[in-house]
């Protein structure tokens, strides 16, 4: 989630966000302002889209990621037996280093949006970022 969070945040950042409108009523998606001040602030994502959001996630958590048949590897296995791309391939040393690169990723991503939005709160002008 956080490493969706940073990436997010960057390239909204940079301008660049899904073209068309968001609603019936005609607002686009880069109407809304980036970071937090789309979730609070007098511009921020109307209740109904923000409970939208909160429902979609509630059902992927009820119904989708979750380990269905009981069989996953590891905690948080949750192939369920459709999604492989080699993993089963892999000897049991290959298979921990990979798990150990991916949540050393999924930390700095934590570490990386928490910066970005304190620096948020903060105010000023970073490289790559600009503006915050």
């Amino acid at each position: 989630i956080c490493q969706l969070a940073f990436l997010g945040q960057i390239i909204t950042r940079a301008g660049l966000h899904i073209p068309g409108d968001i609603d019936t009523a005609g607002d686009a998606f880069d109407s809304y302002p980036n970071g937090l001040a789309a979730l609070f602030g007098p511009d921020s994502i109307p209740t109904d889209g923000k409970l939208q959001i909160i429902f979609f996630i509630g059902f992927l958590e009820l119904f989708i990621m979750k380990d269905v048949k009981g069989d996953g590897d590891f905690v948080g296995d949750f192939r369920n037996g459709l999604l492989d791309f080699g993993w089963d391939s892999f000897d049991e040393e290959t298979k921990l280093s990979k798990r150990a690169i991916e949540l050393n990723n999924g930390r700095a991503a934590m570490m990386g949006i928490l910066g970005l939005m304190i620096h948020e709160q903060i105010g000023g002008t970073f490289p790559i970022v600009g503006e915050m």
